[in-house]
């Protein structure tokens, strides 16, 4: 865990890379934006509750990659069958996480962590796995950077608890490095027939 100057560090690390990156990303976002308007209508943004630190939950901001589709009984359709060819790319570029810059600024995630789940995960982790809402959640981390999707669920949690216990200034700079490498060349966006990740429904004790 980082002492307290350290923790000062990543946050102004944290804003500042933030401020930045929505500068020079300005134009894709207005885009992307338009692009998402265009194709799959309002709202061009995805807002979800996710837990952040401590479980705390806060509203995560991401571009729209999924049309609101029913099914033909009315319930929604798979996420294969409602992600674009648009949405598609967003993720593959990961330009749909843009929006999340502004969740850095407000002080609700960092740029680098484990990334953000679903609320009803919360009871579903075990006492190791509940370790990783031990700091911020970020645009990315060290599970995305080894895998992303590609990895299992227990995986994924072993390398979010690896980052709480060994994070260091050093260890982001490696994984937005890592991060920057992924988006030129993605891998692990999907797992494996899967559009997305399958929901977590908890580890087995047996």
């Amino acid at each position: 865990m980082l002492n307290f100057a350290g923790r000062i560090a990543k946050r102004a690390i944290d804003v500042a890379g933030a401020a930045t990156g929505l500068v020079m990303t300005a134009p894709v976002l207005a885009l992307s934006s338009l692009a998402v308007r265009v194709t799959m209508g309002a709202p061009v943004l995805f807002k979800h509750e996710r837990p952040g630190l401590r479980g705390k939950p806060f509203v995560l901001y991401k571009l729209r990659t999924m049309k609101r589709v029913p099914g033909a009984e009315g319930d929604p359709r798979t996420d294969a069958a409602r992600l674009t060819k648009l949405g598609q790319f967003l993720r593959k570029a990961s330009i749909d996480e843009l929006p999340q810059l502004v969740n850095v600024l407000k002080g609700e995630m960092s740029l680098v962590g484990p990334r953000p789940l679903m609320m009803q995960y919360l009871p579903r982790y075990n006492a190791h796995q509940a370790r990783r809402h031990d700091v911020k959640p970020g645009i990315t981390g060290w599970a995305q950077v080894l895998g992303r999707n590609s990895l299992s669920w227990e995986e994924k949690f072993d390398l979010d608890v690896w980052y709480v216990d060994n994070q260091s200034l050093w260890l982001d700079t490696k994984i937005l490095a890592m991060t920057v490498l992924r988006v030129v060349r993605p891998a692990g966006i999907s797992a494996g027939q899967h559009a997305t990740m399958p929901e977590f429904m908890g580890t087995p004790t047996h």
